[in-house]
Protein backbone atom coordinates (compact mmCIF):
# COMPACT_ATOMS: atom_id res chain seq x y z
CA UNK A 1 0.00 0.00 0.00
CA UNK A 2 1.07 3.54 -0.72
CA UNK A 3 1.78 5.90 2.15
CA UNK A 4 -1.22 8.04 2.91
CA UNK A 5 -1.53 11.61 4.05
CA UNK A 6 -1.90 12.16 7.75
CA UNK A 7 -5.51 12.99 8.40
CA UNK A 8 -6.55 15.56 10.91
CA UNK A 9 -9.89 15.93 12.68
CA UNK A 10 -12.04 18.89 11.78
CA UNK A 11 -12.97 20.75 14.90
CA UNK A 12 -16.25 22.13 13.61
CA UNK A 13 -16.34 25.76 14.60
CA UNK A 14 -13.28 27.95 14.86
CA UNK A 15 -11.90 28.58 18.33
CA UNK A 16 -11.06 32.18 19.25
CA UNK A 17 -7.57 33.63 19.04
CA UNK A 18 -6.04 36.83 20.41
CA UNK A 19 -2.77 38.67 19.72
CA UNK A 20 -0.11 36.10 20.49
CA UNK A 21 -1.27 32.56 19.87
CA UNK A 22 -1.92 30.64 23.09
CA UNK A 23 -0.41 27.25 23.76
CA UNK A 24 -2.43 24.22 22.73
CA UNK A 25 -2.83 20.76 24.20
CA UNK A 26 -3.18 19.89 27.84
CA UNK A 27 -2.92 22.82 30.23
CA UNK A 28 -3.26 25.45 27.54
CA UNK A 29 -4.46 28.89 28.46
CA UNK A 30 -7.86 30.21 27.42
CA UNK A 31 -8.55 33.50 25.72
CA UNK A 32 -9.44 36.33 28.09
CA UNK A 33 -12.49 37.09 25.96
CA UNK A 34 -13.83 33.58 25.29
CA UNK A 35 -13.79 30.51 27.50
CA UNK A 36 -11.97 27.50 26.17
CA UNK A 37 -14.25 25.19 24.24
CA UNK A 38 -16.85 27.83 23.40
CA UNK A 39 -17.57 28.54 19.76
CA UNK A 40 -18.80 31.24 17.45
CA UNK A 41 -20.50 31.17 14.07
CA UNK A 42 -18.52 29.26 11.43
CA UNK A 43 -15.73 31.35 10.01
CA UNK A 44 -15.97 33.98 12.77
CA UNK A 45 -13.98 34.65 15.92
CA UNK A 46 -14.75 36.66 19.01
CA UNK A 47 -11.20 37.62 19.94
CA UNK A 48 -10.22 41.24 19.45
CA UNK A 49 -7.67 40.70 16.70
CA UNK A 50 -9.89 38.09 15.04
CA UNK A 51 -12.84 40.48 14.88
CA UNK A 52 -10.63 43.14 13.36
CA UNK A 53 -9.36 40.79 10.69
CA UNK A 54 -12.78 39.38 9.81
CA UNK A 55 -14.52 42.75 9.81
CA UNK A 56 -11.78 44.30 7.68
CA UNK A 57 -12.21 41.50 5.16
CA UNK A 58 -15.96 41.90 5.11
CA UNK A 59 -15.74 45.69 4.67
CA UNK A 60 -13.08 45.56 1.96
CA UNK A 61 -10.60 47.88 3.65
CA UNK A 62 -6.96 47.09 3.00
CA UNK A 63 -7.61 43.36 3.07
CA UNK A 64 -7.05 41.49 -0.19
CA UNK A 65 -9.99 39.23 -1.08
CA UNK A 66 -8.66 36.24 -3.01
CA UNK A 67 -10.56 33.57 -4.93
CA UNK A 68 -9.47 29.92 -4.76
CA UNK A 69 -11.42 27.09 -6.38
CA UNK A 70 -10.40 24.27 -4.02
CA UNK A 71 -10.18 23.95 -0.27
CA UNK A 72 -6.93 24.07 1.66
CA UNK A 73 -6.15 20.43 2.41
CA UNK A 74 -3.56 20.91 5.17
CA UNK A 75 -1.74 23.71 6.98
CA UNK A 76 1.03 21.39 8.16
CA UNK A 77 4.20 22.32 6.20
CA UNK A 78 5.55 18.77 6.28
CA UNK A 79 2.23 17.13 5.36
CA UNK A 80 0.68 19.48 2.79
CA UNK A 81 0.96 18.43 -0.85
CA UNK A 82 -1.16 20.82 -2.92
CA UNK A 83 -0.52 24.27 -4.37
CA UNK A 84 -3.40 25.98 -2.59
CA UNK A 85 -2.23 24.76 0.82
CA UNK A 86 1.36 25.76 -0.01
CA UNK A 87 0.23 29.28 -0.93
CA UNK A 88 -1.52 29.86 2.39
CA UNK A 89 1.30 28.24 4.39
CA UNK A 90 3.81 30.54 2.65
CA UNK A 91 1.71 33.56 3.62
CA UNK A 92 2.05 32.78 7.33
CA UNK A 93 5.49 31.12 7.52
CA UNK A 94 8.97 32.04 6.31
CA UNK A 95 11.60 29.46 5.49
CA UNK A 96 15.28 30.05 4.90
CA UNK A 97 14.58 31.55 1.47
CA UNK A 98 11.62 32.91 -0.47
CA UNK A 99 11.20 33.65 -4.19
CA UNK A 100 11.33 37.18 -5.59
CA UNK A 101 9.09 38.53 -8.34
CA UNK A 102 11.27 36.88 -10.98
CA UNK A 103 11.28 33.52 -9.22
CA UNK A 104 14.84 33.81 -7.89
CA UNK A 105 15.66 32.74 -4.32
CA UNK A 106 16.13 35.59 -1.84
CA UNK A 107 16.96 35.46 1.85
CA UNK A 108 13.97 35.17 4.18
CA UNK A 109 15.00 33.79 7.60
CA UNK A 110 18.63 33.82 6.45
CA UNK A 111 20.74 36.74 7.66
CA UNK A 112 23.88 35.41 5.97
CA UNK A 113 24.99 32.19 4.29
CA UNK A 114 28.31 30.47 3.63
CA UNK A 115 28.83 27.58 1.20
CA UNK A 116 31.90 25.38 1.31
CA UNK A 117 34.11 25.21 -1.77
CA UNK A 118 32.95 21.69 -2.56
CA UNK A 119 29.29 22.76 -2.32
CA UNK A 120 28.55 20.16 0.34
CA UNK A 121 28.13 22.30 3.43
CA UNK A 122 25.94 25.36 4.03
CA UNK A 123 26.14 27.45 7.20
CA UNK A 124 23.25 29.83 7.77
CA UNK A 125 23.01 32.64 10.29
CA UNK A 126 19.34 33.27 11.11
CA UNK A 127 17.62 36.61 11.51
CA UNK A 128 16.20 37.69 14.83
CA UNK A 129 12.58 36.71 14.28
CA UNK A 130 9.75 35.49 16.45
CA UNK A 131 6.91 33.06 16.26
CA UNK A 132 3.45 34.56 16.84
CA UNK A 133 3.60 33.57 20.51
CA UNK A 134 6.79 35.60 21.03
CA UNK A 135 9.17 32.62 21.05
CA UNK A 136 12.36 33.24 19.02
CA UNK A 137 12.77 31.29 15.80
CA UNK A 138 15.85 29.10 16.25
CA UNK A 139 17.99 26.74 14.24
CA UNK A 140 16.42 23.82 16.11
CA UNK A 141 13.03 24.74 14.59
CA UNK A 142 14.48 23.83 11.19
CA UNK A 143 16.18 20.69 12.52
CA UNK A 144 12.91 19.48 14.04
CA UNK A 145 10.89 20.23 10.90
CA UNK A 146 13.29 18.54 8.48
CA UNK A 147 13.50 15.46 10.68
CA UNK A 148 9.69 15.34 10.72
CA UNK A 149 9.68 15.45 6.93
CA UNK A 150 11.87 12.34 6.61
CA UNK A 151 10.46 10.47 9.60
CA UNK A 152 8.91 7.21 8.30
CA UNK A 153 6.32 7.45 11.09
CA UNK A 154 5.08 10.76 9.68
CA UNK A 155 4.94 9.28 6.17
CA UNK A 156 5.17 12.68 4.50
CA UNK A 157 4.43 12.52 0.79
CA UNK A 158 7.19 15.09 0.34
CA UNK A 159 9.87 13.22 2.29
CA UNK A 160 11.63 12.60 -1.00
CA UNK A 161 12.23 16.32 -1.59
CA UNK A 162 14.68 16.42 1.32
CA UNK A 163 16.70 13.90 -0.67
CA UNK A 164 16.21 15.92 -3.88
CA UNK A 165 17.88 18.80 -2.01
CA UNK A 166 20.82 16.47 -1.43
CA UNK A 167 20.57 16.57 2.36
CA UNK A 168 22.92 13.95 3.76
CA UNK A 169 21.31 10.56 4.55
CA UNK A 170 17.78 11.82 3.81
CA UNK A 171 16.79 8.92 1.55
CA UNK A 172 18.16 6.26 3.90
CA UNK A 173 16.35 7.79 6.86
CA UNK A 174 13.06 8.00 4.91
CA UNK A 175 13.48 4.30 4.11
CA UNK A 176 13.87 3.51 7.81
CA UNK A 177 17.51 2.47 7.37
CA UNK A 178 19.09 5.17 9.56
CA UNK A 179 18.03 7.17 12.63
CA UNK A 180 16.63 10.69 12.35
CA UNK A 181 19.66 12.09 14.16
CA UNK A 182 21.85 11.18 11.16
CA UNK A 183 20.09 13.68 8.89
CA UNK A 184 22.56 16.25 7.58
CA UNK A 185 21.18 19.21 9.49
CA UNK A 186 22.31 20.53 12.87
CA UNK A 187 21.91 23.52 15.15
CA UNK A 188 25.38 24.89 15.90
CA UNK A 189 23.69 27.37 18.25
CA UNK A 190 20.30 29.06 18.42
CA UNK A 191 21.00 31.25 15.40
CA UNK A 192 23.41 29.08 13.40
CA UNK A 193 22.13 26.27 11.19
CA UNK A 194 24.43 23.89 9.32
CA UNK A 195 23.32 21.67 6.43
CA UNK A 196 25.43 18.88 4.94
CA UNK A 197 24.75 17.46 1.47
CA UNK A 198 25.60 14.13 -0.14
CA UNK A 199 26.20 15.85 -3.49
CA UNK A 200 26.20 19.48 -4.64
CA UNK A 201 22.73 20.61 -5.73
CA UNK A 202 22.69 23.67 -8.02
CA UNK A 203 19.11 24.61 -7.16
CA UNK A 204 19.48 24.09 -3.39
CA UNK A 205 18.62 27.70 -2.43
CA UNK A 206 15.49 27.65 -4.61
CA UNK A 207 14.31 24.47 -2.88
CA UNK A 208 14.60 26.22 0.49
CA UNK A 209 11.58 28.35 -0.51
CA UNK A 210 9.44 25.19 -0.61
CA UNK A 211 7.11 24.66 2.41
CA UNK A 212 8.40 21.19 3.31
CA UNK A 213 11.60 22.94 4.42
CA UNK A 214 9.77 25.50 6.61
CA UNK A 215 10.47 25.50 10.37
CA UNK A 216 8.16 24.14 13.06
CA UNK A 217 8.46 24.99 16.75
CA UNK A 218 8.96 21.66 18.55
CA UNK A 219 7.49 22.71 21.91
CA UNK A 220 4.34 24.08 20.30
CA UNK A 221 3.98 20.99 18.10
CA UNK A 222 4.33 18.68 21.10
CA UNK A 223 1.68 20.60 23.03
CA UNK A 224 -0.74 20.41 20.11
CA UNK A 225 -0.26 16.73 19.38
CA UNK A 226 -2.67 15.39 16.76
CA UNK A 227 -4.49 18.72 16.71
CA UNK A 228 -1.50 20.50 15.17
CA UNK A 229 -2.34 22.76 12.19
CA UNK A 230 -6.09 22.18 12.34
CA UNK A 231 -7.37 25.48 13.85
CA UNK A 232 -5.93 28.99 14.40
CA UNK A 233 -5.03 28.00 17.97
CA UNK A 234 -3.02 25.02 16.74
CA UNK A 235 -1.14 26.88 13.98
CA UNK A 236 2.02 28.84 14.74
CA UNK A 237 3.74 30.94 12.10
CA UNK A 238 6.53 33.45 11.79
CA UNK A 239 5.55 35.08 8.51
CA UNK A 240 4.01 38.23 7.12
CA UNK A 241 0.46 37.26 8.09
CA UNK A 242 -1.25 35.53 11.02
CA UNK A 243 -4.07 33.02 10.90
CA UNK A 244 -7.41 34.33 12.21
CA UNK A 245 -10.01 31.95 10.80
CA UNK A 246 -9.43 28.43 9.45
CA UNK A 247 -10.61 24.87 9.75
CA UNK A 248 -10.07 21.89 7.41
CA UNK A 249 -12.25 22.20 4.29
CA UNK A 250 -13.24 25.77 5.27
CA UNK A 251 -14.71 27.92 2.50
CA UNK A 252 -13.30 31.11 4.03
CA UNK A 253 -9.82 31.62 5.46
CA UNK A 254 -8.88 34.92 7.09
CA UNK A 255 -5.35 36.17 7.72
CA UNK A 256 -4.23 39.45 9.26
CA UNK A 257 -0.93 41.31 9.09
CA UNK A 258 1.62 40.11 11.62
CA UNK A 259 2.67 43.33 13.39
CA UNK A 260 5.64 41.52 14.97
CA UNK A 261 7.00 40.22 11.65
CA UNK A 262 10.69 41.06 11.23
CA UNK A 263 9.94 42.66 7.85
CA UNK A 264 6.58 44.18 8.81
CA UNK A 265 7.42 47.60 7.33
CA UNK A 266 7.29 46.06 3.84
CA UNK A 267 3.85 44.49 4.36
CA UNK A 268 1.20 46.98 3.25
CA UNK A 269 -1.90 44.78 3.34
CA UNK A 270 -3.96 44.58 6.53
CA UNK A 271 -4.70 40.96 5.73
CA UNK A 272 -5.91 38.34 3.28
CA UNK A 273 -9.31 36.73 2.96
CA UNK A 274 -9.40 33.55 0.88
CA UNK A 275 -12.80 32.45 -0.42
CA UNK A 276 -13.40 29.01 -1.91
CA UNK A 277 -15.82 29.29 -4.84
CA UNK A 278 -15.84 26.33 -7.20
CA UNK A 279 -18.34 27.70 -9.72
CA UNK A 280 -16.61 30.22 -12.00
CA UNK A 281 -19.81 32.17 -12.66
CA UNK A 282 -20.42 32.66 -8.95
CA UNK A 283 -16.78 33.66 -8.50
CA UNK A 284 -17.00 36.28 -11.24
CA UNK A 285 -20.24 37.62 -9.80
CA UNK A 286 -18.51 38.04 -6.45
CA UNK A 287 -15.71 39.92 -8.22
CA UNK A 288 -18.15 42.20 -10.00
CA UNK A 289 -19.96 42.85 -6.71
CA UNK A 290 -16.68 43.93 -5.12
CA UNK A 291 -16.40 40.90 -2.82
CA UNK A 292 -13.21 39.65 -4.53
CA UNK A 293 -10.09 41.48 -5.67
CA UNK A 294 -8.53 38.53 -7.48
CA UNK A 295 -10.46 35.85 -9.36
CA UNK A 296 -9.58 33.02 -11.73
CA UNK A 297 -11.58 32.76 -14.97
CA UNK A 298 -12.42 29.72 -17.04
CA UNK A 299 -14.06 28.79 -20.33
CA UNK A 300 -16.32 31.38 -21.94
CA UNK A 301 -15.40 33.95 -19.30
CA UNK A 302 -11.96 34.36 -20.84
CA UNK A 303 -13.36 35.50 -24.18
CA UNK A 304 -15.88 37.71 -22.40
CA UNK A 305 -13.35 39.59 -20.28
CA UNK A 306 -10.00 39.36 -22.09
CA UNK A 307 -10.33 42.93 -23.40
CA UNK A 308 -10.90 44.26 -19.88
CA UNK A 309 -7.92 46.24 -18.50
CA UNK A 310 -8.13 44.17 -15.30
CA UNK A 311 -7.62 40.90 -17.24
CA UNK A 312 -4.28 39.10 -16.97
CA UNK A 313 -3.06 35.92 -18.66
CA UNK A 314 -0.24 34.09 -16.91
CA UNK A 315 1.54 31.01 -18.24
CA UNK A 316 2.06 28.38 -15.58
CA UNK A 317 3.97 25.11 -15.37
CA UNK A 318 1.21 22.92 -13.97
CA UNK A 319 0.78 19.82 -16.12
CA UNK A 320 -2.64 18.15 -16.24
CA UNK A 321 -2.70 14.51 -17.27
CA UNK A 322 -4.62 11.26 -17.07
CA UNK A 323 -2.88 8.76 -14.81
CA UNK A 324 -3.55 5.07 -15.65
CA UNK A 325 -3.23 2.72 -12.68
CA UNK A 326 -1.17 -0.14 -14.09
CA UNK A 327 -2.20 -2.49 -11.28
CA UNK A 328 -5.73 -2.44 -12.74
CA UNK A 329 -6.45 -5.26 -15.18
CA UNK A 330 -5.97 -4.08 -18.75
CA UNK A 331 -4.14 -0.85 -17.98
CA UNK A 332 -0.86 -2.71 -17.71
CA UNK A 333 -1.17 -3.18 -21.48
CA UNK A 334 1.04 -0.70 -23.35
CA UNK A 335 -1.13 -0.65 -26.47
CA UNK A 336 -4.19 0.26 -24.41
CA UNK A 337 -2.33 3.11 -22.76
CA UNK A 338 -1.09 4.31 -26.15
CA UNK A 339 -4.64 4.20 -27.51
CA UNK A 340 -5.96 6.28 -24.62
CA UNK A 341 -3.13 8.82 -24.92
CA UNK A 342 -3.96 9.49 -28.60
CA UNK A 343 -7.76 9.34 -28.41
CA UNK A 344 -8.52 12.93 -27.37
CA UNK A 345 -7.92 16.28 -29.04
CA UNK A 346 -5.61 18.34 -26.84
CA UNK A 347 -5.99 21.42 -29.03
CA UNK A 348 -9.75 21.34 -28.53
CA UNK A 349 -9.34 21.02 -24.76
CA UNK A 350 -7.34 24.25 -24.69
CA UNK A 351 -9.16 26.23 -27.39
CA UNK A 352 -12.75 25.13 -26.85
CA UNK A 353 -12.98 24.08 -23.20
CA UNK A 354 -10.45 26.04 -21.16
CA UNK A 355 -9.74 29.16 -23.26
CA UNK A 356 -7.44 30.46 -20.52
CA UNK A 357 -4.07 30.44 -22.24
CA UNK A 358 -3.42 26.77 -21.54
CA UNK A 359 -1.42 24.95 -24.22
CA UNK A 360 -1.68 21.34 -25.44
CA UNK A 361 0.74 19.00 -23.68
CA UNK A 362 2.55 16.63 -26.02
CA UNK A 363 5.25 16.03 -23.42
CA UNK A 364 5.79 14.96 -19.79
CA UNK A 365 7.85 17.98 -18.66
CA UNK A 366 6.35 21.46 -19.25
CA UNK A 367 7.71 24.31 -21.29
CA UNK A 368 9.28 27.35 -19.63
CA UNK A 369 10.22 25.32 -16.56
CA UNK A 370 13.95 24.74 -16.71
CA UNK A 371 16.96 26.17 -18.52
CA UNK A 372 19.90 24.08 -19.73
CA UNK A 373 23.54 24.77 -18.86
CA UNK A 374 23.70 26.53 -22.25
CA UNK A 375 20.65 28.70 -21.52
CA UNK A 376 18.09 26.89 -23.69
CA UNK A 377 14.64 25.81 -22.54
CA UNK A 378 14.34 22.11 -21.70
CA UNK A 379 11.60 21.57 -24.27
CA UNK A 380 13.73 23.19 -26.96
CA UNK A 381 16.40 20.56 -26.31
CA UNK A 382 14.10 17.60 -25.65
CA UNK A 383 11.52 18.28 -28.35
CA UNK A 384 7.84 18.91 -27.76
CA UNK A 385 5.97 16.85 -30.31
CA UNK A 386 5.12 13.45 -28.81
CA UNK A 387 1.72 11.75 -28.36
CA UNK A 388 0.90 13.07 -31.84
CA UNK A 389 0.20 10.01 -34.01
CA UNK A 390 -3.48 10.87 -34.24
CA UNK A 391 -6.82 9.18 -33.64
CA UNK A 392 -6.48 6.67 -36.48
CA UNK A 393 -3.35 5.34 -34.84
CA UNK A 394 -5.21 5.29 -31.52
CA UNK A 395 -7.74 2.94 -33.12
CA UNK A 396 -4.95 0.64 -34.30
CA UNK A 397 -3.50 0.47 -30.80
CA UNK A 398 -7.00 -0.23 -29.43
CA UNK A 399 -7.45 -3.18 -31.78
CA UNK A 400 -4.06 -4.59 -30.76
CA UNK A 401 -4.91 -4.12 -27.08
CA UNK A 402 -8.22 -5.98 -27.46
CA UNK A 403 -6.47 -8.88 -29.13
CA UNK A 404 -3.73 -9.03 -26.49
CA UNK A 405 -6.21 -8.78 -23.61
CA UNK A 406 -8.79 -11.10 -25.19
CA UNK A 407 -11.66 -8.63 -24.80
CA UNK A 408 -14.02 -6.62 -26.98
CA UNK A 409 -15.09 -4.10 -24.36
CA UNK A 410 -13.60 -2.48 -21.28
CA UNK A 411 -14.98 -0.06 -18.69
CA UNK A 412 -12.92 2.18 -16.44
CA UNK A 413 -13.83 4.84 -13.91
CA UNK A 414 -11.97 8.14 -13.97
CA UNK A 415 -11.55 10.04 -10.69
CA UNK A 416 -12.15 13.76 -11.19
CA UNK A 417 -12.12 16.63 -8.69
CA UNK A 418 -15.33 18.62 -8.44
CA UNK A 419 -14.05 21.90 -9.88
CA UNK A 420 -15.78 23.29 -12.93
CA UNK A 421 -12.79 23.22 -15.27
CA UNK A 422 -11.73 19.70 -14.25
CA UNK A 423 -15.26 18.37 -14.79
CA UNK A 424 -15.55 20.05 -18.20
CA UNK A 425 -12.20 18.66 -19.35
CA UNK A 426 -13.02 15.18 -18.02
CA UNK A 427 -16.37 15.12 -19.80
CA UNK A 428 -14.70 16.10 -23.07
CA UNK A 429 -11.99 13.43 -22.69
CA UNK A 430 -14.67 10.87 -21.82
CA UNK A 431 -16.63 11.65 -24.99
CA UNK A 432 -13.50 11.66 -27.15
CA UNK A 433 -12.23 8.31 -25.90
CA UNK A 434 -15.61 6.61 -26.24
CA UNK A 435 -16.05 7.97 -29.77
CA UNK A 436 -12.52 7.20 -30.94
CA UNK A 437 -12.29 3.79 -29.25
CA UNK A 438 -15.68 2.05 -29.58
CA UNK A 439 -16.11 -0.49 -26.81
CA UNK A 440 -14.06 1.45 -24.26
CA UNK A 441 -16.37 3.04 -21.73
CA UNK A 442 -15.21 5.78 -19.34
CA UNK A 443 -17.32 6.55 -16.28
CA UNK A 444 -16.63 9.70 -14.25
CA UNK A 445 -16.58 9.87 -10.48
CA UNK A 446 -16.54 13.42 -9.08
CA UNK A 447 -15.10 14.17 -5.65
CA UNK A 448 -13.40 16.97 -3.69
CA UNK A 449 -9.80 17.55 -4.69
CA UNK A 450 -8.49 16.31 -1.33
CA UNK A 451 -10.34 13.01 -1.82
CA UNK A 452 -9.13 12.71 -5.40
CA UNK A 453 -5.52 13.24 -4.31
CA UNK A 454 -5.82 10.68 -1.50
CA UNK A 455 -7.44 8.10 -3.77
CA UNK A 456 -4.60 8.40 -6.30
CA UNK A 457 -1.94 8.35 -3.60
CA UNK A 458 -3.43 5.17 -2.16
CA UNK A 459 -3.72 3.55 -5.58
CA UNK A 460 -7.50 3.25 -5.13
CA UNK A 461 -8.46 4.34 -8.63
CA UNK A 462 -8.44 3.17 -12.25
CA UNK A 463 -7.93 6.36 -14.25
CA UNK A 464 -7.37 9.74 -12.65
CA UNK A 465 -7.43 13.24 -14.12
CA UNK A 466 -4.78 14.92 -12.04
CA UNK A 467 -2.06 17.54 -12.16
CA UNK A 468 1.44 18.20 -10.94
CA UNK A 469 2.88 21.60 -10.16
CA UNK A 470 6.67 22.01 -10.22
CA UNK A 471 8.39 22.34 -6.86
CA UNK A 472 11.61 23.74 -8.33
CA UNK A 473 12.96 24.81 -11.73
CA UNK A 474 14.50 21.55 -12.91
CA UNK A 475 13.14 18.65 -15.02
CA UNK A 476 13.65 16.38 -12.01
CA UNK A 477 10.59 17.93 -10.33
CA UNK A 478 8.55 15.89 -12.84
CA UNK A 479 10.87 13.04 -13.74
CA UNK A 480 11.54 12.17 -10.11
CA UNK A 481 7.89 11.22 -9.66
CA UNK A 482 8.05 8.09 -11.76
CA UNK A 483 10.85 6.10 -10.20
CA UNK A 484 9.82 2.75 -8.76
CA UNK A 485 7.98 3.06 -5.44
CA UNK A 486 7.88 6.87 -5.51
CA UNK A 487 4.83 8.05 -3.51
CA UNK A 488 3.91 10.22 -6.50
CA UNK A 489 4.14 7.36 -8.99
CA UNK A 490 0.37 6.92 -8.81
CA UNK A 491 0.20 4.36 -11.60
CA UNK A 492 2.86 2.03 -10.08
CA UNK A 493 4.94 2.11 -13.27
CA UNK A 494 8.43 0.63 -13.01
CA UNK A 495 11.38 0.67 -15.40
CA UNK A 496 14.90 -0.29 -14.32
CA UNK A 497 16.67 1.78 -17.00
CA UNK A 498 14.66 4.84 -16.03
CA UNK A 499 15.38 4.31 -12.33
CA UNK A 500 19.10 4.05 -13.00
CA UNK A 501 19.22 7.36 -14.88
CA UNK A 502 17.23 9.25 -12.26
CA UNK A 503 19.23 7.84 -9.37
CA UNK A 504 22.53 8.72 -11.07
CA UNK A 505 21.26 12.22 -11.88
CA UNK A 506 20.28 12.73 -8.26
CA UNK A 507 23.28 11.38 -6.38
CA UNK A 508 25.48 9.40 -8.73
CA UNK A 509 28.00 10.09 -11.46
CA UNK A 510 25.63 12.28 -13.47
CA UNK A 511 24.97 14.58 -10.51
CA UNK A 512 28.37 16.23 -10.84
CA UNK A 513 28.33 16.70 -14.63
CA UNK A 514 25.60 19.20 -15.47
CA UNK A 515 25.71 18.71 -19.26
CA UNK A 516 25.64 14.90 -19.14
CA UNK A 517 22.92 15.10 -16.50
CA UNK A 518 20.81 17.30 -18.78
CA UNK A 519 21.12 14.92 -21.72
CA UNK A 520 20.36 11.94 -19.47
CA UNK A 521 17.15 13.56 -18.18
CA UNK A 522 16.00 14.03 -21.77
CA UNK A 523 16.65 10.32 -22.34
CA UNK A 524 14.71 9.43 -19.19
CA UNK A 525 11.69 11.44 -20.26
CA UNK A 526 11.69 9.66 -23.61
CA UNK A 527 11.56 6.30 -21.80
CA UNK A 528 8.54 7.48 -19.78
CA UNK A 529 6.85 8.81 -22.92
CA UNK A 530 7.42 5.58 -24.87
CA UNK A 531 5.94 3.60 -21.97
CA UNK A 532 3.03 6.05 -21.55
CA UNK A 533 3.46 6.36 -17.80
CA UNK A 534 0.96 9.24 -18.05
CA UNK A 535 -1.36 10.60 -20.74
CA UNK A 536 -0.67 14.37 -20.82
CA UNK A 537 -3.53 16.74 -21.60
CA UNK A 538 -2.48 20.38 -21.18
CA UNK A 539 -0.07 22.81 -19.57
CA UNK A 540 -2.10 25.20 -17.48
CA UNK A 541 -2.49 28.86 -18.27
CA UNK A 542 -4.11 31.18 -15.75
CA UNK A 543 -6.61 33.78 -16.79
CA UNK A 544 -7.31 36.13 -13.90
CA UNK A 545 -9.04 39.36 -13.11
CA UNK A 546 -7.01 41.59 -10.80
CA UNK A 547 -8.77 44.69 -9.53
CA UNK A 548 -7.37 48.08 -10.46
CA UNK A 549 -5.33 49.38 -7.54
CA UNK A 550 -4.04 45.93 -6.60
CA UNK A 551 -0.33 45.84 -7.41
CA UNK A 552 2.69 43.59 -6.89
CA UNK A 553 0.95 40.23 -6.74
CA UNK A 554 3.87 37.90 -7.47
CA UNK A 555 2.90 34.98 -9.71
CA UNK A 556 5.23 31.98 -9.90
CA UNK A 557 5.31 28.88 -12.08
CA UNK A 558 7.21 26.85 -9.45
CA UNK A 559 6.85 26.17 -5.71
CA UNK A 560 4.42 28.85 -4.46
CA UNK A 561 1.75 29.98 -6.94
CA UNK A 562 1.35 33.48 -5.53
CA UNK A 563 3.10 35.66 -2.96
CA UNK A 564 1.29 38.60 -1.34
CA UNK A 565 3.94 39.93 1.03
CA UNK A 566 4.68 42.91 -1.24
CA UNK A 567 1.15 43.37 -2.57
CA UNK A 568 -0.57 46.72 -2.20
CA UNK A 569 -4.25 47.61 -2.52
CA UNK A 570 -5.30 51.20 -3.15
Amino acid sequence: MRKTLKKFMAFGLVVSMVGALTACGGGSKTSPTTAAGSSTEAGATTAASGEAGTEAAADGGNVLNVHIDVEVASMDPQVATDGTSFEVIAAITDGLYALDGDGNPVEAMVESAEKSEDGLTYTFKLKDAKWWNGTPVTANDFVFAWRRAVDPNVASEYAYIIGIAGVKNADAISAGEMPLEDLGISAVDDKTLQVELDVPVPFFESLMAFPTFYPVNEEFFTQCGDQFASTPDTILGNGAFKMVSYEPAATTIVLEKNADYYDADKVQLAGLKYQVIKDSQQAMLAYQNGDLDLVTLSGEQVEQFQADPEFKNIMGSYLWYVSPNQTVKGLENLNLRKAISLAYDREAVCNNILKDGSIPAYFNVPKLLATSPKGTDYREDAGSDFYNEGKEKAKEYWEKAKQELGVDTLTYTMAVEDTESAINVAQFIQAEIQTTLPGLTIELEQMPKKTRVERLQQGEYELGLTRWGPDYADPMTYLGMWITNSPNNYGFWSNADYDAIIQSAQKGELATDVEKRWDALIEAEKIAIDDVVICPVYQKGNAVMQRTGVENVEYHSVAINRYFKNTTKN
